[in-house]
């Protein structure tokens, strides 16, 4: 087989072959797509600017609508409750009866509404109003008919309360315009805007003013509601539109009402405020655009919406002008411009971006012809070092695949040929491995399995244990409590006829009180006065006898449960009495140990279905070990418990939820550390000292309540404090089994 070696210059003209197309197809994909853009962003410019001018006269116009349209509707409100009585403002003797009443309606109001002035001027020549003349403080102006110094200014606190009087001023309702103008009208209307120089601050309001009547329809006076024109002023830069764009506001002299510039729709001249012509504004846009639709036609003459573009400082500027109209009597005009450089600028950054791409485009095709020509020459390297390699007896060689299907192909056959060598090198080797395996996992297989039997074996044996124990237990009771009942039934017999024997005798010697010797000596011999008194006595301790081993069999009886079914609902604290029924003598107190208290908190359980009999033994083994730990409280090296700190067992049971019970049962004992605690429940693993315990309670009773009823089983232990077993086992075996 012999090997063709391909000089350098063969190679190019693959490469070249694999550039130039790229570089080629994308330069004239770019150029056209730039060369397109820019034509159709010329022509989608004029479309641009009316949507953007459409967009923002809609959002000024309903922005007018509702802010201008909160004041004549607080009026209206107003009005109606006065005519309607809820609100009085009648005058009495001594003025305006509830004027402060009034001013505090007013107050309430302003803190809801975004208004600068609400207030009311009477007939009488009276009135209260509600001011924010610096935009933030709410103040009270309160007026007399008689000047000067009529108008009392108060502070007011957070509830509307006056507090104390800031200035006062000279006030008649005769000759200000915001009270004659909606009498003369006899209707809601917009009065002249308002201008003033307040110590707070300037004050250029509209007025929103209506006369108001009482029942009868008497004129009482009028009714007015303020808007800060600053506010607008506030709206209008808030608008999106651009950074040299202008949106404003004029009266139909040319007055500015408001503009989105930073400017001020007046001038303060020797602390006097003077209203600003759009015509004499600082603006350059403002201005020229003012003075063209005042050379146009005049302001005046716009009745309908006007489109045109203009000239101005060399930029074209689109100007649309809408006349905006009120049913109250505001007749303003709305003037947007915006610049044409404002949308040429993107198309210009746009063909520039065209440009950069154009050039970022023949380098990354040339990049990436270069790339693809190395993407196919290296799976042939990576092949030709392989073969080497084998050649050289290293078989363990393999070869990646390609996306080139010819390449992948010989990529394949190469690693299929490389395996089936390496796999017929290694089998043997690999059977050897196998078998070691193997044998050590069937080895610990049987350790396993001896462990589990061993484990197995000492539970069978312990719960036969337990089995037998209670049919010995059930047995033993079964016997002793029939000749027990016997004795029990035939005693309170026995004593019934006592006491009538007893009753006779004493009958007896009532009408005979001088019996023959022979009865007197026979009494005196079996001493008969302390017979009548003790005989009851005994029969009386014999029954409580019988009554004490009639419960300890009960009990008996109901901790082996062999008397009913092996699966059933119980009563769980009759289980636990019977338990401990059967440990008293443990509880008892002896020589070298007090008593065990055996405290019981027992909670409202619902009858739960389970094993009695297991249950039960699993109660027996904790208390056996809480015994235990009591009892080693009074060994040697172990803490002694004191009077303050007498040996307890407390047993709680709760229901958890609905469908789980819960019992604990804590000791005050010497306690188990938290090693020994994570072994509690190991098969064979006891505490206890060699003979005295199998460790295998614990562990079976840990079964019994996990595996036999699908419960919980959980030991907390403190060293020198004591240990609590909790219990959790389902009310209802299928729910949870």
């Amino acid at each position: 087989m012999k090997i063709r070696h391909f000089s350098k210059n063969k190679a190019l003209p693959l490469q070249i072959v694999l550039v130039v197309p790229f570089v080629i197809q994308i330069f004239a994909a770019v150029s056209l797509v730039g060369y397109l853009s820019f034509k159709n962003g010329q022509r989608a410019v004029n479309d641009l600017a009316e949507q953007l001018i459409d967009r923002t006269s809609n959002v000024v116009d309903e922005h007018l609508k509702s802010y201008l349209a909160v004041p004549q509707t607080l009026n209206q409100i107003n009005a109606d409750a006065i005519r309607n009585g809820i609100l009085d403002v009648r005058a009495g003797a001594a003025g305006l009866k509830h004027r402060e009443t009034v001013g505090k309606y007013f107050w309430d109001q302003m803190q809801v509404y975004n208004l600068t002035y609400i207030g009311i001027g009477l007939t009488t020549g009276e009135g209260v109003g509600v001011a924010r003349y610096d935009h933030k403080t709410i103040t009270i102006d309160d007026w007399t008919s008689k000047p000067p110094n009529n108008v009392y200014t108060y502070a007011t606190d957070h509830r509307g309360n006056r507090t104390h009087l800031n200035t006062r001023w000279n006030w008649k309702n005769s000759e200000q315009s915001w009270y004659t103008q909606p009498i003369a009208a006899g209707k809601p209307i917009w009065t002249k805007i308002l201008v003033e120089n307040f110590p707070t601050g300037p004050y250029i309001a509209a007025s929103a003013s209506r006369p108001i009547y009482d029942s009868q329809n008497r004129l009482l006076g009028m009714i007015a509601c303020d808007i800060h024109l600053l506010k607008l002023g506030d709206f209008l830069r808030s608008l999106d539109i651009s950074q040299s764009g202008r949106v404003f506001l004029l009266e139909r002299d040319g007055t500015l009402i408001a503009t989105s510039g930073t400017e001020k729709p007046f001038n303060l001249i020797n602390q006097k405020i003077k209203r600003l012509r759009a015509i004499d504004s600082a603006d350059p846009i403002i201005k020229k655009v003012a003075r063209h639709l005042q050379n146009f036609n005049g302001f005046e003459s716009i009745r309908e919406d006007a489109d045109f573009k203009l000239e101005l400082e060399g930029k074209r500027y689109f100007v649309d002008v809408l006349p905006w109209r009120d049913e109250y009597g505001l007749d303003w005009l709305l003037v947007l411009s915006v610049p044409e450089n404002e949308f040429m600028a993107q198309i210009n950054a746009n063909t520039q971006t065209a440009i950069a791409l154009c050039f970022a485009a023949l380098i990354v095709a040339s990049v990436m012809g270069v790339f693809t020509s190395h993407w196919i020459v290296r799976p042939i390297l990576r092949l030709n070092r392989a073969s080497k390699a084998m050649a050289s007896g290293n078989l363990d060689q393999t070869v990646e695949t390609s996306p080139i299907q010819e390449l992948n192909t010989l990529s394949n056959s190469f690693n299929y040929m490389a395996q089936q060598l390496h796999e017929s090198f290694t089998a043997l080797e690999k059977s050897k491995e196998e078998l070691e395996d193997r044998v050590e996992e069937r080895t610990t297989e049987l350790k396993n399995a001896l462990d589990e039997l061993q484990r197995t074996q000492s539970q069978i044996i312990q719960t036969e244990k337990m089995s037998s124990l209670g049919q010995l237990v059930a047995g033993v009771a079964h016997e002793i409590n029939n000749p027990v009942n016997f004795i029990h039934g035939n005693l309170g017999h026995l004593q019934e006829c006592t006491q009538d024997l007893l009753a006779f005798v004493q009958l007896y010697h009532q009408h005979n009180p001088n019996p023959a010797p022979e009865i007197q000596i026979a009494a005196e011999n079996m001493d008969l006065e302390f017979l009548q008194e003790d005989l009851p006595k005994i029969l009386s301790s014999m029954k409580v006898g019988t009554d004490r081993i009639r419960e300890i069999v009960l009990s008996l009886r109901n901790f082996s449960r062999m008397d009913e079914a092996e699966f059933k609902s119980v009563d769980i604290h009759e289980g636990i009495d019977s338990t401990l029924m059967i440990l008293q003598h443990r509880l008892k107190a002896k020589s070298e140990q007090p008593e065990i208290q055996v405290i019981k908190d027992y909670g409202n359980l619902p009858p739960v279905e389970c094993y009695a009999g297991q249950l039960n033994q699993v109660f027996m083994n904790i208390l056996v070990n809480a015994i235990d730990a009591l009892e080693g409280n009074h060994g040697e090296g172990s803490h002694q418990q004191s009077e303050d700190n007498p040996s307890k067992i407390i047993i709680r049971t709760s229901t958890v939820n609905s469908t789980w019970v819960k019992v604990a049962i804590a000791d005050n004992g010497v306690g188990i550390s938290q090693e020994l605690q994570q072994r509690i429940f190991d098969p064979f693993f006891t505490t206890k000292p060699i003979g005295k315990g199998t460790g295998m309670g614990m562990s079976i009773s840990y079964q019994i309540i996990t595996e036999k009823h699908g419960g919980k089983l959980e030991c907390f232990s403190t060293l020198g404090k004591g240990t609590e077993f909790i219990i959790q086992i389902p009310v209802r075996r299928k729910a949870h089994l």
